[in-house]
């Protein structure tokens, strides 16, 4: 009988679908469907694995609750491995976040706490410090997907290698937001010990950090840095679970070409992702415009747009100039 364990047991494997509707001619461009996960986005693969590796570590012991700072998909992968193990889970997140995911984060049994997302990183009232301070508070533990290893280490072990065997080795691009780096640190560092011919395309908002990190080694100066509406990707430093030695190439997508990609993608494949996920397709097709016939371009969408409808729609994007 083919009758999984537990829901964990159903993370992975997503499909890989052509995008020959998105962009019909030259390099072929294919999207890989992180939201066929059980909890619909990517960070379903570090959640079990982030909290399997502290197991075997023996720094999460029964009976312990997990506090993470999230823009939601993370928590939500921690939900799913935390309620099957029997842990309490706190996620604490920005004013960026959207109403689906808490209400999502809330129905499988977590703690929300909303922080400003206006404030540094160091502000104790920042989504990360306020973390730190119920992990101290609670005794709880702190996965910390911004420096866990065990985050890029989930994408090397599994996604990486379902894109190489799904190409049959072929893949020629791979193009993927960044967020904490865990994804294209993990995929890129696979491909390249595959084949060191692939390039490795990170997707940054305007606004972030890792476009100018790429070009200069080093940050903008804070007067650089601006708040932007796409979720999920972007930073103000450079996280620990970020491989920068594997990345050639970020391109930067603005707030209005990512989301107005969202409904470009959903309306000629039937594809809906979220804002991440439109800017990570935009910059894809982009790349492959500029690539030869023969070049295969593989780029990966994290989460469903469902997710984010109280905001993929005309009033909230008109209201904020994204139509």
């Amino acid at each position: 009988m083919e009758i999984r364990q537990s829901i964990l047991d159903t993370i992975g494997d997503t499909p890989l679908v052509a995008l020959r509707r998105y962009h019909p001619t030259g390099a072929l461009l294919a999207a890989k469907l992180e939201f066929f996960n059980p909890a619909s986005s990517s960070k379903d693969r570090i959640g079990v694995a982030m909290i399997e590796a502290a197991e075997k570590a023996g720094e999460l012991r029964p009976g312990m609750t997990i506090v993470e700072p999230t823009s939601g998909n993370t928590g939500l992968g921690l939900a799913l491995a935390a309620l099957i193990k029997g842990y309490k889970l706190v996620c604490t997140a920005t004013t960026k976040i959207s109403r689906e995911k808490v209400l999502m984060l809330e129905a499988h049994g977590a703690e929300v706490i909303i922080c400003p997302v206006d404030v540094a990183a160091d502000d104790p009232r920042s989504y990360y410090k306020v973390a730190e301070r119920i992990r101290d508070e609670r005794g709880a533990f702190l996965p910390y997907q911004y420096y866990n290893q065990a985050n890029p280490i989930a994408h090397y072990e599994t996604t990486g290698p379902e894109v190489w065997k799904q190409t049959d080795g072929k893949v020629t691009h791979f193009v993927a937001g960044i967020g904490t780096g865990g994804t294209i640190s993990g995929v890129g560092k696979y491909l390249k010990e595959q084949n060191p011919a692939v390039q490795v395309v990170g997707v940054d908002p305007v606004g972030s950090v890792y476009a100018y990190y790429l070009e200069h080694g080093k940050l903008p100066s804070p007067d650089e840095l601006k708040i932007y509406m796409i979720d999920g990707i972007g930073q103000s430093y450079i996280p620990e679970s970020y491989w920068p030695q594997y990345i050639d190439e970020v391109i930067t997508v603005d707030d209005r070409t990512a989301y107005q990609a969202v409904f470009d993608l959903t309306r000629s494949e039937g594809i809906f992702t979220g804002s991440s996920g439109g800017a990570a397709a935009h910059a894809a097709r982009e790349l492959a415009r500029r690539l030869s016939d023969d070049a295969l371009v593989v780029t990966l969408l994290p989460d469903s747009g469902e997710r984010y409808l109280s905001k993929l729609n005309e009033d909230w994007m008109g209201e904020r100039g994204l139509l």
